[in-house]
């Protein structure tokens, strides 16, 4: 019994080593969403430079499409936005966004300053529409399908290499299975 009790810490600290080493090994980018799979949360807010106008979920559908949540006070939404500017720019990539807990102002002058990637973008100013899709900060960028499921949530800065080997083959097969 002894041996017993003297032995049952030394497990629990192997335990938490085992446990610590497993979550060191984690990548932080690839949080799982509970909504993959699930329709895009209902949603109903301000079009960016033009308070009368509200859209919503329901015009992101139609066709594969990008929701890209960003700031202007984000940094690494600056680094993700040439390759945004890019993919809308040269590639056609229907792309929308969600500027989160941001003033208009400030959000303007950035994408005065920065470009345009957007068709439209909507003022999440409270960030509830935000904490509905499960933001965790910004960027983050939703693929949706044509009906305006998720299909993919990436976390932090598209790089070219995500683009290459995550979203871009999986906007293709969604492309592909409209067809």
């Amino acid at each position: 019994m002894k041996r017993l009790v003297l032995l049952l810490p030394v497990l629990m600290v192997i335990g938490l080593l085992v446990l610590l080493g497993i979550g060191l090994g984690l990548n932080p980018r690839e949080v799982p969403s509970p909504l993959i799979g699930k329709p895009a949360p209902d949603f109903h807010l301000p079009v960016l430079g033009d308070a009368e106008l509200r859209l919503g979920n329901r015009q992101l559908q139609g066709s594969p499409a990008l929701l890209n949540v960003w700031a202007s006070w984000c940094v690494a939404c600056l680094e993700e936005h040439p390759l945004l500017l890019k993919l809308s720019r040269e590639q056609g990539i229907p792309l929308y966004g969600l500027n989160y807990k941001d003033s208009s102002s400030d959000a303007q002058a950035w994408l005065a300053r920065h470009g345009n990637p957007y068709r439209w973008s909507v003022q999440d100013l409270d960030g509830k529409t935000g904490l509905e899709f499960g933001v965790y900060g910004v960027p983050e960028t939703f693929l949706l399908d044509a009906d305006g499921v998720i299909r993919y949530k990436h976390i932090g800065p598209i790089s070219e290499q995500d683009w290459q080997q995550k979203i871009a083959p999986l906007l293709a097969q969604l492309r592909g299975a409209k067809s």
